[in-house]
């Protein structure tokens, strides 16, 4: 679904945003780390223990599946110059092995990959990327 652009720009990012709702409705977004294993993102924490009572697995644990995770960067403010990767996807808590070592995580599987700065563009222009997920 990424480009090699979007994945190689992925492995220099460490922090990302997510975003969930609750079964309410209040959005909820919470700076998180992330790996990307080419099929989908894996969202961890560095002390398990906190994990279960965090407010974004409370509402992927409820029935609120659907994320969005922002990736992104302000390469320069002269010239304003931003990049990044946007995807909607579904989520769900898996035991997984990754960057906070074994335990639970938030699998994010995308559904929409957006990016906007990451394809090569001519001076004064803008590349914008919009992807979907055909299979779904």
């Amino acid at each position: 679904m990424l480009s090699k652009l979007e994945e190689d720009y992925l492995k220099t990012q460490r922090i990302a945003r997510l975003a969930s709702v609750s079964p309410k409705g209040q959005p909820e977004v919470s700076p998180v780390g992330f790996e990307w294993d080419g099929k989908a993102f894996y969202v961890g924490t560095h002390d398990p223990r906190f994990f279960p009572h965090t407010q974004r697995v409370k509402n992927i644990t409820r029935g609120k599946s659907r994320v969005s995770l922002v990736i992104d960067d302000l390469v320069s403010v002269s010239p304003w110059t931003v990049r990044g990767v946007k995807v909607l996807g579904d989520a769900e808590i898996v035991n997984h092995t990754g960057i906070f070592g074994e335990g639970k995580y938030i699998k994010i599987t995308p559904r929409v990959s957006v990016s906007w700065g990451i394809e090569p563009a001519k001076e004064g222009q803008w590349v914008s990327r919009k992807t979907r997920d055909r299979a779904r």
